[in-house]
């Protein structure tokens, strides 16, 4: 018998140039898994097959970036909510524009299809959750309740809650039958980025930017377990289609989580970046992730995944794994979701046959006809995917097949897997990996531009900006050579390259001089040492610590930071804008109401040097926050991901006024 091929258990499928500009948004269609929909600064919707090159279809209509883009269950339908507000729903069976949904004051953040009716639920930066009714294209109700940005929706399985996940590190739980809250979920220390509904239990799971996955019990409306400890802020997790664990696209890796008790079955490492979301499909997880203007798409085998029993230890990180006491077989399950019946009470989809019937009668509909368009760029994918929804078929409808994955690279580790198994007895070709440009889509729009350099320089990226990563590697070395060892190696890579060397040097001496002061415990003195170096790296570094610690602001240190903060804004790399905006939101929530009643206080009487004290670092922070919010004004006009942080402190300032 031939030795079987031992394939991967994670691996890359494709990477795509998605849009003409940076991509803003994505979303996989949960029920083929095989579906992608993108939304990107070039105000466009794209839609791809998974493992194709090219784009299926092209959606227009807004007219500013596209935030937020959500599938419907039978991937019949999508909406896509804009910067400005908006929100569009296509028909993608009819290619064509169906609603256009206004009311939102701020860019939409988040979007979710009811699982039965034909009902979409919004969020936005204005802090509103609105239930909109796509067939009477109104808004059936609005939610309020959050003090900042929305960021997550999801309905339940049976369609009577909705779970909102938003940066007020809150996650609340909405009756939409009673049109009231039912409970407020607290604990999260950060900003909490995705709500998942267990798909059979009263449970819900949230993930945060402050590294940690809750369990939350629906029926005691209580927290059951937290796992901690997550490499990065969680912003995608998926339950088991069986519900009988939970997956985490951490960075650059695949956890798979129990509750009860918490426990970490397995860890698989996948080099994915910043995955954006997830999708099951033929025991194959899909991961996707955005740079950019690109989109990459990986698969991890979950038939080689541990989903149940014993505690996987973290290959990534090397600390203690989580306690995993024995499971209690007696233990009774939450209560069950009681999904409609098909027959009686689940609404049905309307299907209009002529033309009259599908459109409104209304004029703003025939301008959204005209301003919305649905360009077919691959009529043989659109028509294998979309068209046959619609017609009568006899046989059951044929079954996706599983991506092939690619052979093990490790040869020991192929022969020590080889084992005789049904499941490998065919060997897979491997997948093509290479970057499949977008084929040129005719239109009367002139040829775009070469693309380049970006004006803000991206926090993550593949390469340097203006270097070439070979300059800086010694050259290849001949098969007779000796081997060099690392004294050489170095010596090679740094020849030609002292001033970066210089540069590195000084600021490494810069950071222990400021440490040396921060050991003492005075924050002030070390913040001072740090502005006086006059290096913003050296400030970066320092206040992404005391950004972590909002009880470390005084209002001392304040008037320090707050001019060095003004210049972060203007920077133009993307960790130094990042790190000048979190700062201020900092500032603001909690020295806002100080300031404000010191400025609006009557004098005082007598002499009160605290006071006084007080009242010049007040008015002297709120004269740097006043300069600051014209130059946030300024800036918040700006697409992505920069002016959405933009507008968000805006609005915070907007009191300042």
């Amino acid at each position: 018998m031939a030795t079987p091929v031992v394939t991967k258990t994670a691996w890359k499928l494709q990477e795509i140039v998605a849009h003409a500009s940076n991509v803003s948004s994505l979303v996989l269609g949960k029920a083929s898994g095989r579906l992608l929909a993108t939304g990107g600064d070039d105000c466009r919707v794209n839609l791809w097959s998974i493992n194709k090159p090219n784009c299926i279809m092209s959606l227009t209509g807004h007219t500013s970036p596209v935030e937020s883009v959500r599938l419907n269950t039978p991937e019949e339908l999508i909406v896509a909510g804009s910067q400005s507000g908006s929100i569009r729903v296509w028909d993608l069976e009819a290619a064509k524009i169906l609603r256009t949904l206004m009311g939102h004051k701020a860019n939409i953040c988040s979007l979710d299809f009811h699982p039965y009716g034909e009902f979409v639920a919004s969020g936005s930066q204005d802090t509103n959750i609105k239930l909109w009714d796509i067939r009477r294209k109104g808004c059936v109700f609005r939610y309020r309740g959050h003090s900042q940005a929305v960021r997550c929706l999801r309905f339940s399985p049976d369609g009577k809650w909705l779970a909102s996940a938003a940066d007020d590190h809150t996650v609340k739980l909405w009756d939409l039958t009673a049109g009231k809250m039912m409970s407020e979920f607290p604990g999260h220390t950060g900003p909490v980025n995705v709500v998942e509904f267990h798909p059979n239990e009263y449970l819900l799971a949230s993930g945060s930017s402050d590294r940690t996955i809750r369990f939350w019990d629906l029926e005691k409306f209580q927290v059951v377990s937290c796992i901690e400890g997550e490499p990065g802020p969680v912003r995608s997790v998926l339950f088991n289609p069986d519900g009988c664990c939970l997956y985490s696209g951490c960075q650059d890796s695949l956890r798979v989580y129990g509750w009860e008790p918490e426990r970490c079955f397995d860890v698989v490492l996948v080099n994915w970046g910043k995955v954006a979301d997830l999708a099951i499909c033929n025991d194959q997880l899909i991961g996707v992730a955005f740079s950019q203007s690109n989109v990459s798409s990986y698969v991890v085998d979950l038939t080689r995944v541990t989903r149940t029993g014993t505690v996987a230890r973290d290959p990534v990180q090397d600390h203690r794994p989580l306690a995993q006491p024995p499971p209690n077989p007696s233990a009774p399950l939450r209560r069950i979701y009681e999904r409609p019946s098909t027959t009686c009470s689940r609404p049905q989809r309307v299907k209009q046959n002529s033309e009259s019937e599908r459109r409104s009668p209304s004029s703003e509909d025939d301008r959204d006809e005209r301003e919305s368009r649905a360009e077919i760029q691959n009529a043989e994918d659109y028509n294998e995917i979309f068209q046959p929804k619609n017609s009568i078929s006899r046989t059951p409808p044929r079954r996706s097949e599983p991506f092939p994955a690619p052979p093990e690279d490790d040869v020991a580790t192929a022969k020590e897997a080889a084992k005789p198994s049904p499941a490998m007895d065919v060997q897979f070709p491997v997948p093509n990996l290479e970057v499949l440009p977008r084929p040129p889509v005719v239109t009367s729009t002139p040829a775009l531009a070469p693309k380049a350099e970006p004006a803000i320089i991206p926090a993550t990226r593949n390469e340097p900006i203006g270097l070439k990563a070979s300059d800086f590697l010694p050259a290849v070395k001949i098969p007779q050579q000796a081997e060099l060892v690392d004294d050489d190696a170095m010596s090679q890579i740094r020849k030609g390259h002292d001033t970066m060397c210089v540069v590195l040097t000084s600021r490494h001496k810069n950071l222990d001089a400021v440490r040396a002061v921060w050991t003492t415990g005075d924050i002030k003195t070390s913040v001072d040492s740090a502005v006086a170096i006059n290096d913003l790296s050296v400030v970066v570094d320092l206040l992404n610590i005391v950004n972590q610690k909002a009880s470390l602001w005084k209002l001392d240190l304040c008037t320090t930071v707050l001019p060095q903060i003004e210049k972060l804004l203007q920077s133009k790399y993307e960790s130094y804008v990042q790190t000048g905006c979190t700062s201020p939101k900092l500032i603001l929530q909690r020295f806002l109401p100080l300031i404000t009643d010191m400025l609006a206080a009557p004098p005082s009487v007598g002499v009160d040097i605290s006071r006084e004290e007080r009242l010049h670092k007040c008015r002297l922070c709120h004269k740097q926050l006043k300069s600051i919010s014209g130059l946030v004004k300024s800036k918040s006009g700006l697409s992505g991901l920069h002016g959405s942080t933009f507008r968000e402190l805006q609005l915070l300032m907007a009191s300042l006024d």
